[in-house]
């Protein structure tokens, strides 16, 4: 090989590996707003203001939901390191639901918020400090009634006291009241889908997609997993990926059904879509973010991620 060709093959083996790199720094946690240790490196946070949410007392980035000991067995997720319910009293759940405004087009039932939502509401529904965590960093600062605050913290959407600020100018603080957001902790397309009629049985609502079903019909929860396929564009066709929607099993409601929550539509530990969304819904060719984040792996196109679900 000529030396000529042996440099241009270098070249486009270095430019392949600096885009292997590139995808999968884009897609890691660390550079995600949910990164709250001092590695975060954004001049400002989602919703423009400076500084970005972040701790200078620890560059940890687990540690802000996860804990390997001690931590809340209430959470349905793993090992979570935050108190649950409104103010982090894990008895008060009474958050306002989509079902308050009686409209006519909602027809599944709902169960009490829980599953995954609660967790992701420990933050975001702006009633306690984003980082008063119950296990700190290092030894000695268990803590698993109160949790304790792990300090330094500074935040620009924050207001003073830890927890996000002004609802009004950041979507990200859902409040207590959820009933200006897309329904969560109910059932997928009103129903009809349960462990005893799984697919191909119907929704109840025909205007919902009928959701795959990974295994035989169980009375686990374990071996109970639902989800919507996302397209052509899957990453695994066969089988259930991080791209697809997932439908999460609860039973309140008598039987072991699929329910929305929370993380079906976002992944908080996936960067490659805005706002940790499961699907773009505009493309590869959206403008940048407030981040001035232009996310190369975008999957979706104009309301990819509604449509997954809604048969429209």
């Amino acid at each position: 090989m000529k030396r000529s060709q042996k440099i241009l093959v270098t070249a486009v083996l270095s430019a392949a590996s600096a885009l292997a790199m590139n995808a999968a720094t884009a897609s890691s946690i660390a550079n995600t707003p949910h990164n709250l240790g001092s590695g975060n490196n954004f001049d400002k946070t989602p919703s423009g203001n400076s500084p970005s949410n972040h701790s200078n007392n620890t560059a940890e980035i687990c540690v802000f939901c996860h804990t390997p000991h001690g931590g809340d067995n209430t959470a349905a997720v793993p090992i979570w390191n935050r108190k649950l319910g409104i103010g982090g009293d894990n008895t008060n759940l009474q958050y306002k639901r989509y079902s308050s405004l009686g409209t006519t087009t909602f027809d599944a039932s709902e169960a009490p918020i829980g599953s995954v939502t609660i967790a992701c509401l420990s933050c975001h529904d702006g009633t306690q400090a984003i980082d008063n965590i119950m296990n700190l960093p290092g030894s000695g600062g268990y803590n698993s009634t109160t949790g304790a605050r792990i300090g330094n913290f500074v935040g620009g959407d924050t207001d003073g006291n830890g927890k996000l600020g002004d609802p009004a100018k950041i979507v990200q603080n859902l409040t207590t009241d959820l009933s200006n957001d897309h329904p969560v902790s109910m059932q997928f397309g009103g129903g009809g889908v349960s462990v005893g009629t799984p697919t191909p049985a119907k929704t109840v609502d025909p205007d919902f997609h009928v959701p795959q079903n990974m295994a035989a019909p169980s009375t686990s929860t374990l071996q109970k997993l639902w989800y919507i396929e996302s397209g052509s564009n899957s990453l695994n066709p066969t089988g259930r990926d991080r791209e697809d929607i997932i439908l999460y099993t609860r039973n309140e409601l008598g039987t072991l059904q699929p329910f929305v929550e929370c993380g079906s539509c976002h992944d908080p530990h996936n960067s490659e879509n805005q706002t940790f969304l499961r699907i773009s819904n505009t493309g590869a060719n959206a403008p940048a973010d407030s981040l001035g984040r232009t996310f190369p792996l975008a999957n979706g196109g104009p309301s990819a991620l509604c449509l997954t679900c809604h048969n429209k």
